[in-house]
C-alpha cells in the first residue's frame, strides 16, 4: 500500500438527487439525470477504487485482504476488519425520506430478529441491514435546509394555530396539555395513519391537501412561521399525497450557513431538505423511515427506536484542534467511528500525522498537492479524494488556499 492514493468514487442516482451540483464539484460532466450522493470509503453496496499499484479495485476488498495495512492495529482492534466510517457527498434538490436510526444494541437485536424470520437482504420490507448504529454529522458545503429532531411542543401547537386546519386543532390542544414523551408518540401514530384516527385516518388526502394550502398560505405572509412553512410545502410537493407531512409539521426546520453542521444522534428523526453538504456517519445503511418515501414504513418498529425528546438542534461550527494548528478546525461529534475536519491551507502548507488511524481527504475548494519526503506526491483538484492508511512517514498537504475535508476514526 502506497503512503497515499487517489480514490474513484461512485456516484448514487437516488431521485431526490441534483442534476448539477456534484458535477459542478467534481469537474464531471452531468449525465442529465440526478447525482443524489458520492460515496467515498468501503461499504460494499459501493465501495471506492483505490489503485495499490496493481490497478484500480476496491477498497473493501482490498482492507479485507490486508486489513492492518490498510486500517491500522489499533482500528482492527476497535472496530475488526472494516472501515468503521463512510464519507459521502450529498447533494439533495428534493427533499429525502424522514428517517430515524437505531443505538448499535437496538441494530443487534433487529438485525437477528429478521436473520431468524429469513427476511432476504434485499427485501423492500427488509430494516436491518447490517448490526450497527449510524450516527452521523452533516456539514454545510452550500445552505443547506433540513428537518432535525421534535419542535418543543408550544413552538408546535402556535404554529398549527396559525395553519388555522381544523383537523390539527386536536394537535394542537394536546401538544399544549400533554408532555412531549407521551404526546409525540401518539401523533406521529395518527400522522402515519395506524388505525388510531386524528388526521392520519380515513380523510387523510383531504386533510394533506388541506396543509398544503394552509402552507402555502403563511410561506407567503412573511411572518415568523413563512420560513419553515415554506419548507413543508416544497416537501408536500416533492411528495404528494405522503403521510410523512404530518410528521415532518412536528420537527424543526432548520437552515445551515456553508461550514456548519449537524450532529445526529440514534432516534432523532430527521430529513434533508435541500443543499450540497458533506456527510461522515458510521458504515452503516440501518434506516427506519417515517415519511416522504415510497418505501417500506414499520411503523411498530419506528415507534420502538424514536427517541421523543422535544428540543432545538445545535448548530455546530468547527473549533481549533487540540494542537492549535490554524489550518485544521475539528467539528465535535461523540461517535467513535468518525471525525471530522475542516483544512485551509496557507502558504506554508501542513503536516499531516495520523499513524494510529485511515483517513480519507477530499478537496471542496482550490488544488492541494500531498507529498512524502524523497517520495510520491498526488495533486488533488477540486472534487478529488485519497486514502491515507496509517504510516509515521510525515505526509505534506500544499495548496495555498485550498480547503479539504478530512475524515478519520474519532
Amino acid at each position: 500500500m502506497p503512503l497515499f492514493a487517489p480514490l474513484t468514487n461512485q456516484v448514487r442516482p437516488y431521485a431526490w438527487g441534483s442534476v448539477t451540483a456534484i458535477p459542478a464539484l467534481t469537474g464531471a460532466a452531468p449525465t442529465g439525470g440526478p447525482q443524489a450522493e458520492l460515496w467515498l470509503g468501503a461499504h460494499p453496496s459501493a465501495p471506492s477504487l483505490l489503485d495499490d499499484g496493481n490497478g484500480p479495485r476496491p477498497l473493501d476488498r482490498l482492507i479485507a485482504e490486508a486489513p492492518e495495512e490498510y486500517l491500522g492495529a489499533a482500528t482492527v482492534r476497535r472496530f475488526g476488519p472494516r472501515l468503521p466510517f463512510l464519507f459521502k457527498v450529498l447533494a439533495a434538490e428534493r427533499a429525502l425520506s424522514l428517517q430515524v436510526h437505531p443505538t448499535r444494541a437496538q441494530a443487534e437485536a433487529g438485525f437477528a430478529a429478521e436473520e431468524a424470520l429469513g427476511v432476504p437482504p434485499d427485501a423492500p420490507e427488509r430494516v436491518y441491514k447490517d448490526r450497527d448504529h449510524k450516527p452521523e454529522l452533516l456539514c454545510a458545503l452550500s445552505d443547506f435546509e433540513a428537518l432535525c429532531g421534535f419542535r418543543p411542543t408550544a413552538a408546535t401547537a402556535a404554529l398549527l394555530d396559525r395553519l388555522a386546519v381544523p383537523a390539527l386543532a386536536g394537535w394542537a390542544s394536546a401538544l399544549r396539555a400533554r408532555p412531549a414523551a407521551e404526546v409525540l408518540p401518539a401523533l406521529l401514530r395518527q400522522a402515519l395513519g395506524d388505525g388510531t384516527g386524528g388526521p392520519g385516518g380515513p380523510d387523510r388526502a383531504a386533510v394533506l391537501e388541506e396543509v398544503t394550502a394552509a402552507l402555502d398560505r403563511v410561506a407567503a405572509s412573511g411572518d415568523p412561521h413563512a420560513a419553515p412553512c415554506a419548507a413543508y410545502a416544497r416537501a408536500a410537493r416533492d411528495y404528494p399525497g405522503d403521510p410523512g407531512l404530518l410528521a415532518a409539521l412536528l420537527l424543526n426546520h432548520v437552515r445551515l450557513r456553508v461550514g456548519q453542521a449537524l450532529h445526529l444522534g440514534a432516534g432523532v428523526p430527521h430529513a434533508y431538505l435541500r443543499g450540497l453538504g458533506v456527510e461522515l456517519m458510521a458504515n452503516s445503511d440501518n434506516v427506519l423511515r417515517c415519511g416522504l418515501t415510497a418505501k417500506h414504513i414499520d411503523v411498530p418498529g419506528l415507534l420502538a427506536v424514536t427517541a421523543f425528546e422535544a428540543a432545538e438542534p445545535a448548530v455546530l461550527t468547527a473549533a481549533p484542534t487540540a494542537d492549535g494548528d490554524p489550518s485544521e478546525a475539528c467539528f465535535p461529534s461523540l461517535a467513535a467511528e468518525f471525525r471530522l475536519s475542516r483544512l485551509r491551507l496557507a502558504d506554508t502548507g501542513v503536516r499531516i500525522d495520523r499513524a494510529d488511524a485511515p483517513q480519507i481527504l477530499l478537496c471542496t475548494a482550490g488544488e492541494a498537492r500531498l507529498s512524502a519526503p524523497d517520495g510520491p506526491s498526488l495533486r488533488l483538484a477540486r472534487g478529488g479524494s485519497a486514502y491515507l492508511p496509517p504510516t509515521t512517514v510525515p505526509v505534506r498537504l500544499d495548496g495555498p488556499g485550498a480547503e479539504l475535508h478530512r475524515a478519520t476514526v474519532g
